[in-house]
């Protein structure tokens, strides 16, 4: 049994979200919060095994609600939900901790995939969002840099977009900064990066990460 909770300050949405749940008989919502400025307690007391969260909500927003998780320590594995593909905001919250994100208008096969794999500790990134945005890439003349970035590249890549430095990436990956340091001025020449932010959030929007 996979026990969840779900802040959401639309209690309508909310709702709807926790019955799709319901319909899953290996689900169980432990506690709905709209009041997001509830979260830690709630988590601190509860001890889910998933946190479905909302990136815009007042008082205390996703972000906010993830940095208070980190601060303390908490551990919880965290899934975004989103009404848009905000990029920067899903990227901000990958850096915090959160293991994915959702888009509010997911189908209940990709909600439950979704759940089964940030509770096991995957992260899992909307396949229709990123498919789209990789689509449009394509498109546009940059499937060469999907093909051009080597595995080793691809988990430098995916440990920037996390928040490591190159010396916490080195010492992961038992290489040198200098090396990694390198790695990372390939991967952001291959990707027309002008930055080590830039490059994560191409890497979003090619389905790399």
């Amino acid at each position: 049994m996979v026990e969840i909770i779900v802040v959401d300050d639309q209690n309508l949405v909310m709702a709807g979200i926790c019955s799709l749940l319901g319909l899953n008989p290996n689900f169980k919502v432990i506690a709905q919060i709209s009041d997001s400025t509830l979260t830690l307690q709630t988590v601190t007391t509860l001890k889910p095994d998933i946190l479905l969260l909302d990136i815009r909500m007042p008082k205390m927003d996703g972000l906010e609600v993830l940095q208070a998780i980190k601060d303390e320590n908490i551990n919880v594995p965290t899934m975004m939900l989103t009404t848009f593909d905000e990029h920067e905001l899903v990227l901000k919250s990958l850096q915090l901790g959160a293991m994915g994100y959702l888009r509010k208008d997911v189908s209940l096969e990709v909600l439950n995939e979704a759940i089964i794999a940030v509770a096991n500790g995957e992260r899992w990134i909307q396949p229709a969002a990123s498919q789209q945005l990789s689509s449009n890439a394509n498109s546009s003349g940059d499937t060469a840099l999907i093909e051009e970035l080597t595995p080793g590249e691809l988990q430098v890549l995916r440990l920037i977009a996390s928040g490591f430095s190159n010396h916490e990436i080195g010492e992961a990956l038992h290489k040198s900064s200098g090396r990694v340091r390198n790695i990372v001025s390939v991967i952001l020449e291959k990707l027309s990066a002008r930055d080590r932010t830039q490059a994560a959030l191409k890497g979003l929007e090619l389905g790399l990460i």
